[in-house]
């Protein structure tokens, strides 16, 4: 048996667009059905919003997403977790970064590190920190 762990972020209103620029990011397919789809919209103004969102590449990668609706408390919190991108080629982890980078707050810029032959912090352009490495007795 194997287990996977995927990262489901929770937005606001934000999801399609998050998940359309990870899709842009890391490429692969996204999947993005709306509460009208599954004729869940409480909110007629939310009927397009996502209710059940993915992006899942062919390197492996995967994240999900839905638009919290308004009827529910939200608060994204501070710190509340981080997203962790680890891979074992160099050259593809820097690319990665350049493109997440985009519009985002770099915390730690992407260099060598003890632990690892490439790390970097940075919150992308929706809130979410990313914290991005190479495995260091993997990396090529």
């Amino acid at each position: 048996m194997t287990v996977t762990n995927t990262t489901h972020l929770n937005f606001r209103g934000q999801a399609r667009e998050a998940l359309e620029f990870y899709h842009s990011v890391f490429g692969g397919s996204l999947t993005a059905i709306t509460f009208a789809q599954m004729g869940a919209a409480e909110d007629p103004a939310e009927a397009d919003q996502i209710m059940w969102g993915q992006v899942e590449a062919p390197n492996g990668f995967r994240i999900m997403a839905f638009d919290v609706p308004s009827a529910r408390a939200f608060d994204r919190g501070t710190e509340s977790f981080f997203e962790s991108l680890r891979g074992t080629d160099i050259e593809e982890i820097t690319a990665l970064w350049a493109r997440l980078a985009e519009g985002a707050s770099v915390r730690v810029p992407l260099a060598p590190a003890q632990w690892s032959p490439i790390y970097g912090m940075l919150t992308d352009r929706f809130g979410i920190t990313w914290v991005v490495d190479a495995a260091a007795d993997q990396a090529a």
